[in-house]
């Protein structure tokens, strides 16, 4: 399943004819349309400055996190460590921001570009402990491309 969607991300990517936020947009659809347990499929980048996350284009349930302060929640803490996220079960997760009763499990996986972590990819999904290697590796896929047009 996830095999099918490297070509497809890359043409979504290298399809200069739509802004960079269509194009982002487009990589929520795909992959929240595409993999069954990916419910939620969300941008965040840092805000200016700032020490805190904006939410970018995402598919899914509407949320109120839309500005997460650097170390809250899954997001705020990938945004600290540089490091991907994991999280099978949120409800073992003692600094998790509940986005909606549904969701079961979440990864983050940040997005560097020049070497900075400028953003991340995050999928909620509502199946408890639903990700794979495959799935770190796609997602690490995925984000390496975005960082190519951002």
């Amino acid at each position: 399943m996830l095999n099918a969607l490297y070509s497809k991300v890359n043409e979504i990517v290298s399809n200069t004819n739509e802004t960079i936020e269509k194009r982002l947009f487009l990589i929520c659809e795909l992959l929240e349309y595409n993999v069954p347990y990916y419910n939620w499929v969300g941008f965040y980048f840092r805000n200016g400055d700032k020490e805190e996350l904006k939410l970018g284009p995402y598919v899914g349930t509407p949320t109120n996190h839309t500005i997460i302060p650097f170390g809250r929640g899954i997001c705020g803490q990938v945004a600290v460590s540089n490091k991907k996220f994991v999280v099978p079960d949120v409800s073992a997760q003692d600094n998790y921001l509940a986005c909606s009763i549904d969701v079961k499990a979440e990864i983050v996986v940040p997005i560097f570009v020049n070497g900075k972590n400028i953003g991340q990819i995050d999928i909620d999904s509502s199946t408890v402990n639903p990700f794979t290697t495959s799935d770190e590796l796609f997602l690490e896929f995925v984000c390496e491309k975005v960082s190519e047009i951002l």
